[in-house]
């Protein structure tokens, strides 16, 4: 028997540790295991939707400023407690912890926002509409909804999306990613401590077996997902066919256009920690540079190369470290494969990270940021999501030429052009057909009052992620006409439609 640390389940405001089946968590810079996590069977998940639902009536009917103010005190929490979840983000995922910091500032940047509630939550009214007859709308709570939510960001991620909907009085379920779920039960920990009450925040950690669990149960009314696209096409279409409202952001391969007039040192810099920020795994990552004219091609490529040559790898714990390990072996496996890939379709691989090896972890699942040329539509490296540290320059003759690549890509999740033409810039921005587009910022990614998503193949559903849509997502609207008669003392029956004509 495993005498390693379990993470387990929050259930109706207590953390349970009891259950049959679990998994390793490793530790990605030493590729060893340091925790195990427990995985849900159905009857847990069941357990964790029944709490949710006997805590919604009281829930819902709690004053929004009420729950916005715990909020607000979560917000407080997330400060105090940030070194320690940076802590357990980095030793699961892996992220040098200024970058796990970074994700935990963005996550509470959506707190914060949640704690607006009140003021977004608010309907219209409309007085005599008709004779004496007035009519409002008002947003209600749907319900129990629930959230599944991927290893890259295990912090931020979760906070894009439980807050906002227990803040508009739904009451939530979360499944997490296996690979990392410390963090994420941390956080859920501290909203209890805020004063959310038990069972309107439930976390149950699992695999497929929880997701068709929450897809399927009727008590839940919308579902909530960030991960791969075919993924997310398969939650959107189990969902929706099982009457629940969904909204599934997938996957991305965002392209970094280059102009000839561009500030080339800028927009490498810019494009070092775009493509290798995180080890590469991000949706907004750019794992591809855009290059319009063979010039300014050669000048991208000579400052990465100079730029890359600088990188720092190794454990995310190290001060020193630039970049972390990938979050698993198998991952590991898959994102050389990729480099492999790219060798043999042609491309010319001008920096190869495969042979990195980190001093005292030697077992890490560590890959060096590599850099290709000559990359061309149609090869996997081009096509396919790498999610890893792995740059990829595409040489064209004109920004439209550039635009119509992006445009051909099954994904529009995000993009940027880096030029000091501001008509270049308008027509792109005007034009793409990318959800979120950057000029001369390589990662555009929405502020917490904003809203994020992608558009084809990087999200399924009609609403974005955070932000004003958030509300959208989590409330349904009524609509309410009013009319009070006099006790027949006034008027008799009116058999005509009220009109106000």
């Amino acid at each position: 028997m495993s005498t390693l640390p379990l993470v387990g389940h929050l259930i109706d405001g207590k953390v349970t540790t009891t259950g049959d089946r679990a998994q390793d968590v490793f530790n990605p810079a030493t590729g060893k295991a340091e925790k195990r996590v427990l995985l849900a069977p159905k009857a847990t998940v069941e357990e964790a939707i029944a709490s949710a639902q006997a805590a919604f009536p009281a829930w819902r009917n709690t004053p929004p400023l009420k729950r916005a103010r715990v909020m607000s005190n979560l917000k407080v929490l997330l400060e105090q407690h940030a070194d320690e979840l940076c802590q357990l983000i980095t030793a699961e995922h892996g992220k040098v912890l200024s970058d796990a910091l970074g994700e935990l500032q963005r996550g509470i940047e959506n707190v914060e926002y949640a704690s607006y509630a009140p003021e977004l939550l608010k309907g219209e009214h409309s007085k005599n509409v008709g004779p004496a007859i007035d009519s409002w709308s008002e947003f209600q709570a749907l319900g129990v909804t629930a959230g599944i939510t991927p290893f890259n960001f295990p912090a931020m991620v979760p906070l894009w999306m439980w807050p906002m909907a227990v803040a508009c009085g739904n009451t939530f379920v979360l499944k997490p990613s296996e690979r990392d779920p410390s963090s994420t039960l941390r956080v859920a920990e501290l909203a209890l401590e805020a004063g959310l009450p038990p069972g309107v925040l439930n976390v149950v950690n699992g695999d497929k077996e929880a997701v068709d669990t929450l897809l399927t149960d009727p008590r839940v009314k919308a579902v909530s997902f960030v991960g791969s696209t075919p993924i997310a096409e398969y939650i959107y279409s189990e969902g929706c066919k099982h009457g629940k409202r969904v909204q599934a952001l997938g996957g991305a391969k965002n392209h970094a256009v280059v102009m000839p007039d561009a500030d080339v040192p800028n927009a490498v810099s810019a494009l070092m920690g775009a493509a290798f920020g995180s080890c590469g795994e991000r949706c907004m990552a750019i794992p591809l540079v855009v290059a319009v004219g063979d010039g300014t091609a050669e000048a991208v490529i000579e400052g990465l190369k100079a730029e890359m040559a600088k990188m720092t790898v190794g454990s995310g714990f190290d001060a020193k470290s630039d970049m972390g390990p990938l979050v698993t072996k198998p991952h590991f496996e898959k994102v050389k494969g990729y480099v492999d890939q790219g060798v043999a379709e042609g491309a010319t691989l001008l920096v190869d990270g495969r042979g990195v090896k980190v001093a005292g972890h030697e077992d890490g699942y560590f890959l060096g940021p590599c850099l290709f040329d000559n990359v061309k539509p149609g090869m996997k490296i081009y096509q396919e999501e790498i999610f890893g540290p792995v740059l990829g320059v595409v040489r064209v003759k004109t920004l439209q030429e550039a635009m119509d690549l992006i445009d051909a890509h099954e994904y529009g999740n995000g993009t940027c052009i880096f030029t000091r033409d501001g008509e270049a810039a308008r027509y792109f921005t005007d034009n793409i057909l990318v959800g979120m587009v950057g000029v001369n910022v390589p990662l555009p990614v929405p502020v917490a009052y904003h809203s994020f998503g992608g558009w084809k193949r990087s999200l399924f559903g009609d609403l974005h992620a955070y932000g004003p849509d958030a509300v959208r997502f989590y409330t349904k609207r009524k609509t309410i006409t009013q009319r009070w008669p006099s006790a027949g003392v006034r008027e008799g029956a009116v058999f005509a439609f009220p009109s106000s004509r």
